[in-house]
């Protein structure tokens, strides 16, 4: 099986391409992030996120897609912009037939360090140790999609 998981954004996109071998036996077959400049319109932000989305889909031939729900934020317009590039997301997900699976911060967390209140490096120091990596995984938002996938991972394993 083949996963995908992605830390929506609009400014920063993490992705990371997981294949699952057998329980607890995952390899990183990729991982980054897209970025888009403040300074282009939105919507051609939102079209660089699906284009991008979209090749990545088409070039790893994923069997689902794990990606983080919507949290509520303090600030609205940031949650509102990151709802439309997940829309974006979820929307080449469907275009292009593969599944799609949400999971909460906490799940990730959870599933990831086992405490749902974890901090980013602590996520980043358990991802590189499931997956026996030798470096520590970044930026933060493909770190982050990392755990996302394993969080998917585990739940089907």
């Amino acid at each position: 099986m083949r996963i995908v998981g992605i830390d929506p954004g609009y400014a920063t996109t993490g992705y990371a391409i997981l294949n699952i071998k057998s329980s607890k036996n995952y390899e990183l077959i990729d991982c980054g992030v897209v970025k888009t400049k403040a300074e282009t319109y939105f919507p051609e932000r939102l079209e660089q996120i699906y284009k991008e989305i979209l090749n990545i889909f088409s070039k790893y031939k994923p069997n689902i897609v794990s990606i983080e729900s919507l949290y509520f934020q303090n600030n609205q317009k940031t949650a509102i912009a990151v709802a439309q590039a997940r829309g974006v997301i979820i929307l080449a997900a469907q275009i292009s037939k593969v599944s799609i699976v949400e999971y909460t911060p906490l799940q990730v967390k959870f599933a990831v360090t086992g405490c749902g209140k974890s901090k980013k490096m602590e996520i980043m120091k358990c991802t590189r140790t499931i997956l026996k990596l030798d470096f520590l995984p970044k930026p933060d938002d493909a770190a982050d999609a990392i755990a996302i996938a394993i969080c998917h991972a585990d739940r089907k394993m």
